[in-house]
């Protein structure tokens, strides 16, 4: 019996030795040498499928060599698909012991003879399978599932580059615009190209994925010591998005030409603005469109379903469970697939939102402390001085723990902004609260029909009853606390990039007026900016006590987090050391920041109507359950009632014949249930319609689930 368990604990050791890699590096680094050891011979080392799957690495940003990513990937998949079909075997026998399929029947299915079974088995039992048995079903079963599910993961693996370089191409496409602009402002401020795409790929991490692409060049230059024509015409090949290859490809051949660059950034840097609103236009359109398909089949359509199964529910037949089919699994599976295929789609053409999580600037967190720890003051003699290794300890102890720290101390020191900047951090607090008020709140005494808590005497209706009112007085607390607390943070941040153009067109002004930096920022700082003032004026006393104008600058960006005013800190202050006169710079900046904002205005106004769109017909929606609930449901059981009673066997029995066995209170509270369904994604398809994001739909789902519940309670 122990013997015919070896293959099992031998694929769980193989599974969990695959998993711990990625929580380990030294089983990392053994996982590739055995797969360069097991496959790497087998990897085409020089032909056109080579060529096209290093393509399609660098187009991933795969971080790995060739023969490391192909033959740790031949190894995974195999390992995963002897393992899968091992455990396939397993547990196939374990449930053919459990309903006691004897080994003769098996054997009779297989078209295998008589003597055949006493070879595989060694009793009437498949559990008494013999260790040849064994081997043989766990050779088939890796030919049969391991090795075709290994080809399969393989393949998949590659596909999944593809999937994700296409991800990257949007992503880049997103970003060129606003990094072209970057490189035409700084280009015009003096500094010299090469140092232009040293100080995008700097802020790489401001300027997004197209800034990732540059950084690649720069890296080749830098460290590799290729000529700049040569690393953008590399950049272009390797890139994934069409608009970078194409922009790359002309920088690259303005540059060999000795054309004037300074022309050409800006030609790009309009056809750029141009591209950005005509894909606002396609990126309307659309939504337009999105609108109208989801009023009409996700709302209309689940209506029109519903009224004409509860008429012949009530009437004819009991069709209940038809009707909970299509609430708790019909409109949210739909709901969540219309949501990811809007996302998706309009993935390439949504334009940047103020959201963004990230920093211009991370701030040290105590990381190499123990190198500096370990370095030792060295004697005349050749040796080290450890006579303060133990202050030394203690002292990079105590300094380790005030870092972890770290965290507990902004909490106490801002709760507001760090509440600001991660709305997520309610949910520690109202999930716990909410959970206790549906424990206190629900009614236990009318759960059973009996004073015995039996399976006999619950009515899952009843239980549902009693138990949704405090679930959706709690759904209110989390999604509004939530909604709340994300809608301060975008009105701060909307703001405060609001404001953005009128500071950088006021220091351009101020600017070519003569005045230097520190006097144009004092000079604006006391201009009426709202939040964006309050935050100059902080910089500008960071440079009374000492602070060099881009430190200021920078915490100050780091404090707001708002990503527009972040792109332009981070230009204004590389244009800073390039020249005294930025003027030029700060102009570019800001048309650049307020052609963002008229067209994100732009885009809020038209969406507005499709907003008002889906309230009406969630309204709509609302009025007709409500009728069904308050006056259909009465009236036909008024109705069957009064026929009853008039003798009227006839009518009653072929027109109400399947009222009396249907429950009209289950009807009922499913009314609610759909509405309720229907308001939350409603909500949030509004959201990402109208703003471009599911989470700005968090306010207009507690908004109708509030509407939902009071109306239910009234009615």
């Amino acid at each position: 019996m122990v013997l015919l368990l070896v293959p099992l604990v031998l694929v769980a050791l193989l599974g969990a030795f695959v998993a711990l890699t990625f929580l380990d590096d030294r089983l990392d680094r053994l996982l590739t040498r055995m797969s360069l050891r097991l496959f790497g011979s087998l990897l085409d080392r020089d032909g056109s499928r080579r060529r096209r799957e290093v393509e399609r690495m660098r187009a991933a940003h795969v971080d790995q060599t060739y023969g490391r990513f192909a033959s740790r990937t031949l190894f995974v998949s195999t390992a995963l698909g002897v393992v899968g079909a091992v455990g396939v075997v397993y547990v196939g026998g374990l449930l053919l012991v459990l309903l006691d399929v004897r080994p003769t029947a098996l054997a009779s299915a297989a078209g295998l003879s008589g003597p055949a079974v006493g070879v595989f088995f060694a009793g009437d039992s498949v559990a008494q399978v013999t260790v040849l048995g064994l081997l043989g079903s766990l050779v088939v079963a890796v030919l049969a599932l391991g090795l075709p599910a290994a080809v399969v993961g393989y393949w998949g693996r590659w596909l999944y580059l593809d999937q994700v370089a296409s991800a990257r191409a949007n992503r880049i496409d997103t970003t060129l615009p606003r990094t072209v602009a970057f490189i035409y402002a700084l280009s015009r401020s003096g500094m010299p190209f090469p140092k232009v795409l040293e100080t995008l790929a700097a802020n790489r991490e401001v300027y997004g994925e197209a800034a990732e692409e540059f950084a690649v060049a720069v890296r080749d230059t830098n460290t590799f010591g290729t000529d700049i024509i040569t690393a953008l015409e590399d950049t272009a090949r390797r890139t994934p998005s069409d608009g970078l290859e194409e922009f790359a490809e002309n920088l690259a051949s303005v540059l060999g030409s000795g054309r004037a660059l300074s022309s050409f950034l800006h030609e790009q840097y309009e056809r750029y603005q141009d591209e950005i609103a005509a894909q606002q236009q396609t990126y309307l359109e659309l939504l337009e469109t999105f609108a109208e398909i989801y009023v009409t089949v996700l709302v209309a359509g689940p209506l029109f379903f519903i009224t004409v199964l509860v008429v012949i529910g009530l009437v004819i037949s009991d069709t209940l469970p038809l009707i909970q089919v299509v609430t708790y699994l019909g409109i949210p599976l739909a709901s969540v697939a219309f949501i990811v295929y809007i996302d998706s789609i309009t993935d390439s053409l949504r334009a940047s939102s103020w959201q963004s999580d990230l920093d211009i600037e991370s701030e040290a967190t105590g990381e190499g402390l123990p190198g500096h720890a370990a370095a030792r003051t060295a004697a005349t003699d050749g040796g080290t001085a450890d006579a303060d290794a133990a202050r030394d300890a203690r002292n990079y102890a105590q300094l380790r723990a005030y870092d972890r720290a770290a965290p507990i101390r902004a909490w106490l020191d801002d709760p507001k902004g760090k509440l600001l900047q991660d709305p997520i951090v309610t949910l520690y607090l109202t999930i716990p609260v909410a959970l206790v008020w549906v424990a206190l709140t629900f009614d236990r005494t009318v759960v059973f029909t009996t004073g015995v808590p039996t399976m006999q005497g619950l009515q899952a209706y009843r239980l549902v009853d009693v138990v949704d009112k405090p679930l959706v007085e709690a759904l209110l607390l989390v999604m509004g606390l939530l909604s709340l607390v994300y809608e301060l943070r975008k009105r701060t941040y909307r703001d405060i990039e609001n404001a953005t153009p009128d500071f950088l067109d006021r220091m351009a002004s101020v600017n070519e007026a003569g005045l230097t930096v520190v006097s144009s920022i004092k000079r604006v700082s006391q201009t009426d900016l709202g939040a964006l003032g309050t935050e100059l004026r902080r910089a500008h006393r960071d440079i009374e006590y000492g602070a060099d104008v881009a430190s200021a600058l920078q915490r100050m960006a780091n404090r707001t987090r708002a990503p527009m005013l972040t792109r332009s800190v981070a230009l204004v202050t590389n244009a800073m050391g390039a020249s005294g006169d930025i003027s030029p710079v700060l102009r570019i900046a800001a048309n650049e920041t307020e052609d963002t904002r008229s067209l994100r205005e732009e885009r809020r106004q038209q969406m507005l109507t499709y907003l008002v769109v889906i309230y009406v017909s969630f309204f709509v929606f609302l009025g007709i359950i409500v009728a069904l609930t308050v006056s259909f449901v009465p009236a036909i059981e008024s109705a069957s009632q009064s026929a009853a009673f008039s003798g009227d066997s006839v009518a009653s029995s072929s027109v109400f014949s399947g009222l009396g066995e249907v429950n009209t209170d289950a009807y009922s509270l499913l009314f609610f249930h759909v509405t309720l369904v229907q308001g939350v994604f409603s909500g949030l398809i509004a959201g990402q319609l109208g703003e471009g994001s599911v989470a700005d739909g968090l306010k207009h789902a507690t908004l109708l689930v509030f509407v939902t519940y009071v109306v239910f309670q009234i009615v």
